[in-house]
């Protein structure tokens, strides 16, 4: 028998090294556990514990504005009409209440069931946590007549619970500035919380929001123009009062003064209907029926609302919600919700006439072509899967939400039967693409996935395991052809794109499975797309877009973008997509070559190695990757060791929405007018 051998250290390992961190000690140690990152998204998630607890008032029926301030100092004010916080000793701490909201986690009126029936701050941790992590808090509550204060600093308390006086005010103010020793960066972006604010105002009909911003800061401007401002592709301008005045309604209404100041007040009466009103204009999409469908029901503590309209796009757009969290994931609701919707329409197709007796039943996915909805459900104990709060849990929701699209949506196809044939029709034009794009997805597998014969010539790597190995989607022939000789043929594999990619924004997946662009991606990746995609058969780990640093460059890496956020999202979503940075210019010295990924470093090197003779140097500007040897393109955009990636992520998913359909789709005016806005964010250029 082998010996075992002791590789212990004389480290002294007994009771007294078994820590405990008690209080906030252990968020500030860990707050990627309380707020998922120290990065952007973790300072921004600090403003939105301390609103999610300004809205749990306002479901509760006892406020109804919220207003949100960004001071100059880089500190940020909460401020709600609500009830307060109670001030009494706290029976079991034996210290003022608002002090144990502030100062113990999981402590609030969202556990035990009797302060709030829904709330949408399941682990109570909001308040707690946004203190800890603060370089200094401070609070004003007024609660039945009085006015109470506090200020803490790192969570610890700087200024005694203090009554600071009689009020006619009710509700409470919270103001923070975030910690540097804990995030990255602690300036806050106002279009990310314009567009959460924006959210949260649709999902709680008549609740009123204000966000400020005092900063002045010509950056921080929201950056979503106005569409009213616009002209139609025509010439012929649209900027009547009536197209002003919806389009102010949807966007909310922004103030900028003349000292700078920008303040945007959100309030829609209207609900998720507004909130599908909004995601249609803002993708500047023709809808094929111009009421918005609605439902609502409400059984015991479920409360369920749909909002739903077609447009005449191939993609679907669908957002589920929990207690006003986006459940990225779906769940149970989602389920119930689509379920019904597929069962509905087929029943009114066969009533129609639409679908033939020996017709097959129309698919889930040719229903939701084109669908632009919004599901929202209201539930107390709500069951979230994961600390993330993705995807609901709750069973009897599935049923609840199935019998209430199955009851209200046959009583609207009933009474509006010309709406009920125009999303029938749709659906089944969609149903002939897809039965299109299954016959040629059929003929494409029959050819072999290995090899030159593959349509693109996929030159493959060795290594058969996914998490080793690399896919560069490579613009151009000549450029592939130096990408194959300076690869590392043990784990990188090549393929070259011929023309420009399909853009799939404009496309049904008939024409994607006929496409020889983009079929050589789909059966090289692995995964299949759209309802067919199964990520454990990814065959590479990364998929790196290497193109030029040029407008086509771009131009294709943003074809490339769009079919993978439409038809392969998760591989983003898991981190899979990258983009190439290849070098911008190549500084030559003697002998010896530099090279630059920008001006900044193309100057700083001119000056390093030029010194008092900058003509010294040779500065040499890559137009294409084809200018580039197989040792230059190994050395500056393939080797692991020395090459930057871009990992392309997606953080708002409606935004990205937004952007791709600006972008890529039929209507010229939003796109220049998201050139015109975001040309001034733009460092290089090359037309």
């Amino acid at each position: 028998m082998a010996e075992v051998q002791n590789n212990f250290d004389d480290t002294i390992y007994s009771e007294e090294q078994i820590q405990v961190l008690e209080g906030l000690e252990a968020v500030r140690k860990r707050p990627g556990m309380y707020v998922g990152s120290t990065s952007t998204s973790g300072l921004h998630h600090l403003v939105y514990e301390i609103v999610d607890n300004s809205i749990d008032e306002a479901l509760a029926g006892a406020c109804t504005e919220i207003h949100i301030t960004l001071h100059a100092d880089g500190s940020v004010s909460v401020r709600d009409n609500g009830r307060g916080i109670p001030t009494g000793i706290h029976q079991k701490m034996g210290i003022p209440t608002p002090e144990v909201v502030f100062t113990v986690l999981h402590a609030g009126g969202k556990f035990g069931g009797s302060g709030y029936n829904i709330s949408g701050g399941l682990h109570g941790v909001g308040a707690s946590v946004v203190n800890a992590l603060s370089e200094w808090l401070e609070y004003e509550d007024c609660y039945e007549g009085y006015c109470y204060k506090q200020r803490f600093e790192r969570g610890k308390v700087v200024v005694p619970y203090t009554c600071v006086g009689e009020t006619e005010r009710h509700g409470l103010t919270v103001r923070f500035k975030p910690d540097p020793e804990i995030f990255e960066d602690t300036v806050f972006d106002y279009t990310t919380l314009l567009n959460r604010m924006r959210e949260q105002a649709f999902l709680n009909a008549g609740l009123k929001i204000v966000l400020r911003d005092e900063r002045k800061l010509e950056q921080q401007e929201p950056k979503t123009k106005e569409i009213a401002d616009s002209d139609d592709e025509d010439g012929s301008s649209e900027n009547t009062d009536e197209n002003r005045e919806s389009v102010e309604q949807i966007r909310g209404t922004t103030v900028k003064t003349e000292d700078g100041i920008i303040e945007t007040t959100l309030c829609y009466e209207g609900g998720i209907v507004s909130f599908v009103e909004h995601l249609n204009a803002i993708k500047h999409t023709e809808v094929i029926h111009p009421e918005v469908i609605y439902m609502k029901a409400t059984r015991g503590s479920y409360i369920a609302e749909v909002a739903l309209q077609y447009n005449d796009t191939y993609n679907e757009t669908l957002y589920t919600f929990a207690n006003n969290i986006l459940t990225r994931e779906g769940g149970t609701h989602e389920t119930g919700f689509k379920t019904a919707l597929t069962k509905v329409a087929n029943e009114y197709a066969r009533k129609l006439g639409i679908l033939k007796e020996d017709d097959k039943k129309l698919t889930g996915e040719d229903v939701r072509e084109g669908l632009c909805a919004v599901v929202s459900v209201k539930l107390r104990d709500a069951q979230f899967e994961g600390q993330t709060k993705a995807k609901l849990g709750n069973s009897k929701m599935r049923t609840f939400v199935d019998s209430l699209v199955t009851e209200k949506l046959a009583e609207y196809f009933e009474e509006n039967p010309s709406v009920a044939r125009a999303i029938l029709e749709k659906a089944m034009q969609a149903c002939r693409a897809r039965e299109a794009a299954r016959k040629a997805r059929e003929l494409s597998r029959k050819g072999p996935l290995e090899g030159a014969s593959l349509p693109g010539r996929l030159w493959d790597c060795q290594e058969k395991r996914p998490e080793l190995t690399e896919l560069f989607l490579v613009e151009g022939n000549s450029a592939g052809g130096s990408a194959k000789d300076g690869r590392y043929s043990r784990f990188q594999a090549i393929l070259p794109l011929r023309g420009k990619v399909l853009n799939v924004e404009k496309s049904r997946l008939d024409k994607i499975y006929t496409n020889s662009h983009l079929v050589p991606i789909i059966k090289a990746i692995g995964c299949g797309i759209g309802e067919d995609f199964d990520i454990t058969k990814l065959r590479y780990g990364k998929i790196i877009i290497m193109a030029d640093a040029d407008v086509d460059g771009s131009h294709i890496r943003v074809l490339l973008l769009t079919f993978f956020f439409r038809h392969m999202r998760p591989l983003i979503e898991n981190g899979h997509v990258y983009l190439a940075q290849p070098p911008l210019y190549e500084i030559i010295k003697g002998k010896k070559s530099h090279y630059a990924f920008n001006e900044e470093e193309r100057d700083r090197l001119i000056k390093e190695l030029g010194g008092d003779n900058p003509s010294s140097v040779i500065v040499k500007r890559y137009k294409g990757l084809g200018e580039m040897n197989p040792k230059q393109l190994s050395e500056t955009t393939m080797d692991p060791a020395r090459r930057n990636l871009l990992r392309v992520t997606v953080e708002d998913a409606m935004a990205c929405d937004e952007i791709f359909s600006v972008l890529m789709g039929d209507k010229v005016e939003p796109r220049r007018q998201f050139i015109e806005e975001n040309a001034k964010y733009v460092k290089e250029l090359d037309i």
